[in-house]
């Protein structure tokens, strides 16, 4: 297996930088990555200390800073050690400044500002973590979007997730033995998702789930056919109530939250008025 040190630098959060590492990462198999984190980097010194540290330990060098001097000293450092040193949001900056016939702003972290979107973010988690697990059934009116689905279907970190990109979301546990409230069938506001999944691999979340809490894995939660008649259970409501359904089987959390994203996003254009031509 192959050893790589990959050094980030950022003059802000470095979430942006972290993101575009991981995407790239996930690429390659055999690589044992070893990370080198520095965010907020702003001042030569705090430089000249990284560049040290790299010097110990050569890799790949990824950067996102926007202060013309401190980039000019790390370019020209990492070229004398014979080190790749990539700024990968040069291409999208040089793409705008092309079409929008202006520079870019070198201010570092400007994404982070606090303007309504970020306090609407704040507003979405505050809502969602007060609304999971069927709580507070009687203000799912103003969510955004609301999940049904068994237990262990993923329906809280989805949750979570959707809000922070700003979405109040609601979660509800369908449970055989217990319908959920009836105002969850008269519900116009959000768009009710039903998530499923298959019966192996709920199980095994599900035993996971119990071994953690030093529980015996033996019951009836676990059991195959209950799992199943659970599931079955669940497809029915989502059909006769003709919310569309997502399988989180194979999926990451990001990738069935992008997959919400993408039918909310559906439903608005549809409900948005028609333009004649």
């Amino acid at each position: 297996m192959m050893r790589l040190h990959l050094h980030l630098l950022s003059d802000s959060t470095g979430e942006t930088l972290e993101n575009i590492a991981k995407a790239a990462l996930a690429q390659y198999d055999d690589v044992e990555t070893v990370r080198h984190f520095w965010p907020m980097v702003r001042t030569e010194a705090h430089l000249e200390r990284i560049l040290q540290e790299i010097a110990q330990n050569p890799g790949l060098v990824v950067f996102t800073l926007v202060n013309p001097a401190t980039r000019r000293i790390l370019e020209q450092r990492c070229l004398a050690l014979g080190l790749p040193a990539v700024a990968p949001l040069d291409p999208v900056n040089d793409a705008l400044s092309g079409l929008l016939g202006q520079q870019a702003k070198a201010r570092p972290g400007r994404q982070h500002v606090l303007d309504a979107a970020y306090f609407a973010r704040v507003d979405a988690i505050q809502w969602t973590i007060a609304h999971d697990d069927g709580i507070a059934s009687e203000e799912w009116e103003e969510a955004d979007i609301v999940l049904a689905g068994v237990s262990r279907s993923s329906k809280t970190p989805t949750s979570i997730y959707l809000a922070n990109r700003g979405y109040k979301t609601a979660n509800i546990p369908i449970v055989v033995e217990s319908p959920p409230p009836l105002n969850l069938y008269k519900l116009t506001n959000p768009l009710i998702v039903g998530l499923t999944t298959s019966a192996d691999r709920l199980i095994q979340v599900r035993r996971n789930r119990l071994l953690s809490l030093n529980q015996q894995p033996d019951t009836s939660y676990v059991e195959e056919e209950a799992v199943m008649r659970e599931l079955a259970f669940a497809r029915r409501m989502f059909a006769d109530n003709g919310w569309p359904v997502i399988d989180v089987t194979r999926r990451s959390i990001e990738e069935t939250a992008a997959a919400i994203i993408a039918l909310c996003n559906q439903r608005r254009a549809d409900a948005a008025p028609k333009v004649e031509s």
